[in-house]
């Protein structure tokens, strides 16, 4: 049976939508798999044991890390032997070593995997990961970024691998990650070379000239500190962009000129505390100029939300905190403006949708008026800058 012209032209117009739809598909797709370590083939024992996560290898002889829900409580996930950390996507995450202070019991580390197709020459792709600090770390380093490659490394030694990266830090090498409690998104375009198949993330810089810091033991941690930079890795990915495509990257904000750091601090509560008391010890903190809850800011407002609910009449008073530096660059750019009421209008938004009447919270802006009563002598003009920006809780009968 012959199809009429019409017929024809009809059928070669819908083939090719559904090519183009395909073809967008794809460009949409995600070439990284398993990308939050999610699939794991075997039962995780011990440290080292990156490779039992589903097309993730160490590249060198210095084994990365798998961190999951374990009754192992040295690779469990979100508390392990280097801290707590809610993992960016789903359970799991990655650990690596970013720099090693004169110790070579804790040698670099890297992730790799092998991506589901090669790389386009010419093309750009959109590189994203994640990073956390863990909180056994005596340092902080800058340098942490990606390396796209036609060829695995798969190195038996126990060195640093030294390479030019495809990827850094909002492409700022100077760019120290200190962030703990939270994940700092490492982004950027790369214009690939043609036919890269596999990303390695690490610190491919040497140690003459990777930038570290010290950090600051918090004596309410009780975790055995390394003498390394060690990060939790989590959400990686590699997306082909389209011609007018833009990579939405944390730093197309323009936040990356200010401070990125959030500071949390650990709440450990008995069972014999009370409802208002659990409540009101909970504090949710911010990065500069942001009202964008954390993992960790959610797991602290989901508490709230299940004391709430056991409590109907509770009320609770929402107190929405900025810091100076909020206040004057506000005055001058309105994006960075009345940051207390924004971070009060995300936390009442999240207990909202989480089925708590909006006439049981109670708004409060507080501005930079109420330095937070945690500031200590010794802290440096950033972190008491990160203390301040706040959201904290009254509970009202």
């Amino acid at each position: 049976m012959k199809l009429t012209t019409n017929k024809i032209k009809l059928f070669t117009t819908t083939t090719f939508v559904i090519f183009s739809l395909i073809s967008f598909g794809q460009d949409e797709e995600n070439l990284v798999n398993n990308p939050s370590f999610e699939a794991v083939e075997k039962k995780i024992k011990k440290l080292g044991e990156i490779e039992k996560a589903t097309g993730w290898f160490s590249a060198t002889g210095g084994k990365a890390d798998l961190f999951t829900e374990n009754k192992i409580a040295d690779i469990s996930s979100p508390t392990n032997i280097y801290g707590k950390e809610v993992a960016k996507e789903g359970e799991n995450y990655a650990g690596i070593v970013a720099y090693s202070y004169k110790n070579p019991d804790n040698p670099r580390s890297y992730v790799m995997s092998k991506l589901d197709v090669p790389l386009k020459k010419g093309m750009r792709y959109c590189v994203k990961f994640n990073v956390s600090l863990a909180e056994a770390s005596k340092y902080a380093v800058n340098n942490i970024g990606a390396k796209l490659s036609k060829k695995p490394f798969g190195i038996e030694s126990k060195g640093p691998l030294i390479e030019e990266p495809s990827l850094l830090h909002f492409d700022n090498d100077q760019k120290i990650i200190s962030a703990k409690f939270n994940w700092t998104e490492i982004c950027g375009v790369v214009r690939a070379d043609g036919g890269e198949k596999y990303i390695t993330i690490g610190n491919f810089i040497s140690d003459g000239k990777t930038k570290s810091v010290r950090m600051k033991k918090d004596s309410k941690v009780k975790i055995k500190p390394v003498i390394a930079a060690y990060y939790y890795v989590d959400d990686v990915s590699v997306k082909l962009l389209n011609k007018n495509q833009s990579c939405d990257c944390q730093a197309d904000e323009g936040l990356n000129q200010y401070s990125t750091t959030i500071y949390q601090k650990a709440i450990s509560l008995g069972d014999d505390v009370t409802s208002q008391s659990r409540i009101e010890a909970q504090e949710i903190f911010f990065a500069f100029g942001k009202s964008m809850l954390t993992s960790q800011g959610k797991v602290s407002l989901d508490m709230i939300v299940d004391e709430l609910s056991k409590n109907p009449d509770f009320k609770v008073q929402i107190n929405g905190h900025n810091n100076v530096m909020e206040d004057n660059v506000g005055n001058e750019n309105d994006y960075y403006a009345d940051m207390d009421n924004k971070r009060i209008g995300g936390v009442m938004k999240y207990l909202i949708d989480k089925g708590i009447p909006e006439s049981r919270l109670i708004p409060s802006q507080k501005g930079s008026s109420n330095p937070n009563k945690d500031i200590e002598t010794g802290d440096n003009d950033d972190i008491k800058m990160a203390k301040n920006r706040r959201v904290t809780f009254v509970v009202r009968h």
